[in-house]
């Protein structure tokens, strides 16, 4: 089991807006910002549903190849309401959201682009 992931940001104030937004329909909020006497100077923050952050974004050059990250969704509304939001935050488009039977016949999922080019996913994997 994952405990917890997450990516280099450019532009950190503008990756929280958006991944707070984005991110939101899914419950997902900033719980932890760690002081930047502990970080370089960098930003360094972690999302999530309370009470642990299991998503951090860190101020720095973008990863190579740009990442894949997925969010587990409870309900195919979910899956909606983040990519409107996410398109709404200034995501891009990537994959409207949609059954994906080639990874299984109850996959639904959406895929934006945040505002480095990272491939955000919201799937939900039961059948409605």
């Amino acid at each position: 089991m994952i405990d917890h992931t997450g990516l280099n940001v450019t532009d950190p104030s503008k990756s929280r807006d958006f991944y707070e937004k984005a991110l939101a329909p899914i419950g997902y909020k900033v719980l932890m910002v760690i002081p930047t006497e502990y970080t370089e100077g960098k930003v360094v923050l972690g999302l999530g549903v309370a009470p642990k952050p299991d998503f951090w974004m860190n101020e720095g050059k973008v990863n190579q190849p740009r990442m894949h990250i997925a969010f587990r969704a409870e309900h195919h509304k979910q899956v909606d309401e983040f990519y409107k939001a996410a398109l709404a935050a200034g995501g891009r488009d990537n994959g409207a959201p949609g059954p994906r039977p080639h990874y299984h016949k109850d996959y639904y999922g959406a895929f934006v682009l945040d505002p480095d080019g990272h491939n955000i996913e919201v799937v939900c994997h039961d059948p409605v």
